[in-house]
């Protein structure tokens, strides 16, 4: 996909299209997820801090993510993907590698041309967003082809000409090639792929070592024979946050790492598993990043055994000086859960407890939950937990004006503009935090009424080994 959270978000927002978005944490020390064609051309890019983005674009719109939305046009997504073939192998939630020839609706590059610009078109119709198909007869020379069309194309490459297409490309073009290798293969003269190519393999192994080695020099030349994967079984699951301002007050980092244990467990439960191992992570002011586990008798999925956990290993850990981030997660999955009873009691004690902490916050006015739209999501500056209620780019709807999404808050009020995906862009109105005519609400989806694709790969011609009608072979990648 396309840019995928900003176009997503672009296509929700229709004051948005066509101008920068980016998205990610908006702390201080936030991070951008992705970043819109507009506002890559800007220069920015994904992984870069927030702050340099902001003073790259300005008068971008800075959006923090909403996964549920991204899940739901992931999925869609991937139920096409997996009607063309049995084998599919995602990567991301917007990337994903597909054997055409296992699906039977492949075999040579004419059909296979077809089937990539049925799969765009289908897409495009059902949720709205667009996508780039990268085809060839390897997984390395496919997800290159796709960066190579990007955006919105599609590239086939012919066997045979791989070599030819690899040549001229930077070596950071092959998986494996981080910036640590790619400066040290450029140390050593070599900056284009058919540098490696030439330099043979027994020189990249001297270089790199025996595996690394050997493993480049065979996709310099085109070779990747990995298979398509249906099932890429998740080994762990765990959040972190950074926080804006380090911090200091020892009861202050257990509550962050409780909080961040708790939603481990919930992102552990959505996938149906339980782990035996849980693991803190710490880094510290001065970025050294300190990791601890500890393995339980069995598997879990308890909030407050995960919990518990966390909170021991956290006592081996000196945080003195300050705490810049935190992250839980729990390792040794498995499908099914030891029980504990006692665990179960004291989870439901706590969850009364937070029950009534919530109320109370209400009854104060503070209202609000803490932010939890993202594991890299940055927190609040202060030394108290961060009670935001209205995140940027999130949806609210109003008893009198309908569906909206937040553009801004602070000082006590939210800025929303009303508009729906559908919609011309919309007016924007501003409320006290505590307006209860206003209250958040789910995304909504960005194709109204879907194309009806119900039938589709069947509508696909019966043969497809024959020539392609001239008008679909005169398109060119």
């Amino acid at each position: 996909m396309d840019a995928f959270y900003a176009s997503a978000e672009q296509a929700a927002k229709p004051s948005l299209r066509g101008k920068p978005v980016v998205v990610g944490g908006l702390g201080t020390r936030g991070v951008v997820a992705t970043a819109s064609y507009e506002a890559r051309r800007l220069g920015v890019h994904s992984a870069m801090p927030m702050a340099q983005a902001r003073r790259l674009a300005p008068n971008a719109a800075y959006l923090v993510p909403r996964f549920a939305l991204y899940r739901t046009v992931s999925d869609q997504v991937m139920e096409l993907l997996g009607r063309l073939s049995p084998l599919v192998e995602p990567l991301s939630l917007d990337e994903a590698f597909v054997d055409l020839e296992a699906g039977g609706v492949a075999d040579d590059s004419a059909s296979a041309r077809l089937v990539g610009e049925q799969l765009r078109t289908v897409i495009k119709g059902v949720t709205g967003l667009s996508g780039s198909v990268g085809l060839a007869g390897s997984k390395m020379l496919a997800k290159i082809a796709s960066e190579e069309a990007k955006p919105d194309g599609l590239l086939l490459i012919e066997p045979g000409t791989e070599r030819e297409l690899l040549a001229p490309m930077s070596v950071r073009t092959l998986p494996g090639v981080g910036p640590a290798t790619g400066d040290h293969l450029r140390r050593a003269g070599m900056t284009v792929v058919s540098h490696l190519a030439e330099a043979g393999e027994a020189e990249l192994v001297r270089l790199l070592g025996k595996a690394h080695g050997v493993a480049l020099h065979r996709m310099a030349r085109g070779y990747d024979d990995r298979p398509v994967v249906a099932e890429r079984d998740a080994k762990s699951v765990s959040v972190e946050d950074t926080f804006d301002v380090d911090l200091h007050d020892r009861v202050r980092v257990r509550t962050e790492v409780e909080r961040l244990a708790d939603r481990c467990v919930r992102r552990l439960r959505t996938a149906g598993r339980s782990g035996r191992t849980v693991v803190l992570k710490v880094r510290r002011y001065d970025f050294s990043t300190l990791t601890r586990s500890e393995t339980l008798r069995g598997p879990t999925d308890e909030p407050t055994v995960v919990r518990e956990a966390a909170a021991r290993l956290l006592e081996a850990v000196d945080t003195t000086g300050g705490v810049r981030l935190l992250g839980v997660g729990v390792t040794g999955l498995a499908d099914f859960t030891q029980e504990d009873l006692f665990a179960q009691a004291a989870d439901a004690e706590h969850a009364a407890e937070e029950s009534a902490a919530a109320d109370a916050a209400t009854t104060d006015g503070r209202g609000g939950a803490p932010d939890e739209a993202s594991g890299a999501e940055s927190r609040g500056s202060g030394e108290q937990p961060a009670l935001r209620r209205w995140q940027a780019g999130h949806d609210v709807r109003h008893d009198v004006h309908g569906h909206g999404w937040v553009q801004g808050s602070g000082v006590g009020r939210v800025t929303v503009r009303f508009e729906e995906p559908w919609t011309p862009p919309g007016r924007v109105r501003t409320f006290l935090v505590g307006d209860p005519a206003l209250r958040p609400a789910d995304p909504l989806p960005l194709v109204r009424e879907a194309a009806d694709y119900s039938s589709w790969p069947a509508s696909l011609p019966k043969s497809l080994s024959g020539p392609v009608p001239a008008e679909e072979d005169e398109s060119s990648p």
